[in-house]
C-alpha cells in the first residue's frame, strides 16, 4: 500500500466531505456546504474549489502513480 503524504491525506478527506455533500444534495436536497457557510459566499466557494483541486489532484497522482503505470506496461506488452 502506498504511504500518503499530508497532502494526499488533505486531498482524501476533501473528496470524501465533497462526496458526502453530493450525496446529501441528491437523497435530502440538503447542502451542507451552503448550510455551513452560506449560499455561494466566499468561504462555500472555497470549499467548492478546494474539492474540485483535490479530485484533480487525487486523479493525477492515481494515473501516474508507479503501480499504475507498470499495470499499464504490462497491460500493453
Amino acid at each position: 500500500m502506498k504511504n500518503y503524504n499530508l497532502l494526499d491525506w488533505l486531498a482524501l478527506s476533501l473528496i470524501i466531505i465533497g462526496g458526502i455533500n453530493w450525496g446529501m444534495i441528491a437523497a435530502f436536497n440538503l447542502d451542507l456546504v451552503s448550510s455551513l457557510f452560506g449560499e455561494m459566499t466566499i468561504l462555500s466557494r472555497a470549499v467548492y474549489g478546494l474539492v474540485g483541486l483535490s479530485a484533480l489532484y487525487m486523479a493525477a497522482t492515481a494515473l501516474y502513480s508507479p503501480t499504475t503505470t507498470e499495470v499499464r506496461r504490462v497491460a500493453h506488452s
